[in-house]
């Protein structure tokens, strides 16, 4: 019998009727439903799925809009073993016959959009037949998939290849209450889908604003151009972003707009990386009534793990730790502040006696199931398995704040020192010539690892290749390894941290999807080009 009393996502649909009944709870282009219109949507398509003949412990796969390349959607769906695929029309390129033939657990395709003429699927449903086939006024009750499974949310994949991250409708539910509670999302909130729902902070933010209430606006996928006219056009109230949407925003409303300002935001979440000084700054002048905070989080912990407003336009105050605070590195590196733990979220250090620096661990009811795939397979477990190792390094300081200095498998280690390229990074970008800034080490015969700097220079500033310590005019925007080095230890970073080669980046750093750097990428090309100094990349 069906216990009620546990957590499920689609608790909220009763929220839904209550205060969205006939109000537009999604407007996706000239489509809209009303909060009714939505969830007799949601009871019609899982009353049809199981008319189909799905089964509780069934994978659904959904493939639509901000999807994945053809290559990670096939290596995700082998690892699902979903049942059913369900897609849109930006799929409808893809050579489906070799997904039955790699996927044997897939026993029905079905289309979100009006039929399409396409050939060697096996079944030829769509999402709208399937409403259809059951009567309305259906009932709310719901089932819980074994181990309470609620999605399988595959990593971004800055390493590696991208895992099936298992969620528990607990570890969903905890985080939405944590962002209407720490964010402030409500009914009257306007929400603009600006991430991806294939990754986890689409997903988590999505959920929040469903139980807070609010309205959602979706996007074909993010560009500046079609977010800023959505903001315009429907009044949106709150968004999330990674840094590289901000700076595409913020190049956007100073280039093309003509208003710099958006009155209507109210609320506006950064993840994925944290947000220079510059950008805050621009981010406050762009969205003045806006509360400005940034999380941090993973796929594994159901997104946020801490939270950290930047600027509240009620109090007037810029955060100061929002940057990092390099006037004593040598010896404590505070990395980057990124705030306090969600209320439901415990978090500890793990390393030697000696320091308070190490291995940043959580454990709670956001934490997943598992791997899909390689889930235990009873919950029994020891003490030390219960806290989640996020693989990033940081301390907490007396006030509680949690800081990070960097990942655990990004560090590099030249001369037997440890070097966490992040807070490397967070110096080089207090320069006023440096747009951007990656750390990487290289194989040194001597050193072990040599740390490199792969710098982006900002507008009107120039390289030289010179080495030497040249006097330069004040009115000069130029930049060198020499200044570079000069910069750092003014900055009082400890001299085995140094870069010992800068590379100048022409192009953009390479990220994932959600926004995350690929490191990996970055090194292979370095790897590629055995001259460093004067590469130009």
């Amino acid at each position: 019998m069906a216990n009620y009393s546990k957590a499920h996502i689609c608790q909220c649909l009763n929220r839904l009727l209550t205060v969205r009944r006939s109000s537009t709870v999604m407007i996706m282009g000239e489509r809209k439903k009303t909060g009714m219109e939505f969830v007799e949507g949601v009871l019609g398509l899982a009353h049809g799925l199981i008319h189909l003949g799905l089964k509780p412990g069934d994978v659904v796969a959904i493939s639509a809009l901000n999807r994945q390349s053809l290559e990670e959607a096939r290596a995700a769906l082998q690892v699902a073993k979903p049942a059913i695929l369900v897609r849109d029309a930006t799929c409808n390129s893809w050579n489906f016959e070799s997904f039955a033939n790699s996927v044997p657990s897939l026993r029905w395709q079905v289309l979100m959009d009006t039929p399409t003429e396409v050939n060697n699927t096996k079944i030829g449903l769509t999402t709208e037949q399937l409403e259809r086939s059951c009567k309305r006024h259906l009932t709310a009750d719901y089932q819980w998939a074994p181990q309470e499974v609620a999605i399988i949310c595959f990593t971004s994949g800055t390493t590696g290849r991208p895992k099936g991250v298992t969620i528990s409708h607990s570890a969903l539910v905890v985080q939405s209450l944590a962002k209407i509670a720490i964010v402030g999302y409500g009914e009257d909130d306007v929400y603009l889908h600006t991430a991806p729902l294939c990754h986890i902070g689409g997903i988590s933010s999505a959920l929040a604003m469903f139980m807070a209430g609010g309205c959602h606006i979706l996007l074909p996928k993010f560009e500046a151009k079609l977010a800023v006219e959505s903001i315009d056009k429907h009044n949106v109230t709150s968004f999330i972003t990674v840094p590289a949407m901000m700076a595409d925003l913020i190049s956007f409303y100073r280039t093309n707009h003509t208003s710099l300002e958006s009155k209507s935001v109210k609320k506006v979440l950064n993840g994925a990386g944290s947000l220079s000084s510059d950008f805050i700054k621009n981010a406050i002048e762009i969205f003045p009534r806006a509360k400005l905070l940034s999380a941090y989080g993973m796929t594994e912990a159901c997104s946020s793990l801490t939270f950290m407003t930047l600027y509240d336009p009620v109090r007037e105050s810029f955060s100061r730790h929002s940057y990092a605070n390099s006037s004593n590195l040598a010896h404590k590196p505070d990395g980057i502040c990124v705030g306090k733990p969600a209320p439901h979220i415990e978090i500890r250090i793990a390393g030697d006696d000696s320091s308070c620096i190490g291995r940043i661990l959580t454990r709670g009811p956001h934490v997943m199931l598992g791997y899909w795939g390689q889930m235990p397979s009873n919950n029994s477990s020891s003490t030390g398995e219960c806290w989640l190792d996020t693989g990033d390094i940081g301390h907490i300081d007396d006030c509680g704040n949690i800081w990070l200095i960097g990942r655990l498998k990004g560090r590099i280690k030249s001369g037997g020192e440890n070097v966490y390229p992040e807070e490397v990074e967070a110096v080089l970008l207090q320069h006023p010539g440096i747009s951007a800034s990656v750390v990487i080490g290289l194989p040194d015969s001597r050193l072990t690892e040599m740390v490199v700097a792969c710098v982006r220079l900002k507008d009107n500033w120039q390289w030289t290749d010179s080495s030497s310590n040249y006097p330069v005019n004040k009115n000069e925007h130029r930049l060198s390894s020499t200044v570079l080095q000069n910069f750092c230890r003014a900055k009082d970073l400890t001299g085995f941290k140094i870069p010992k080669n800068f590379v100048v980046w022409k192009n953009q750093f390479p990220v994932t999807t959600t926004g995350k750097l690929r490191r990996d990428q970055v090194r292979a090309e370095l790897m590629s080009y055995r001259q460093l100094p004067p590469s130009r990349l």
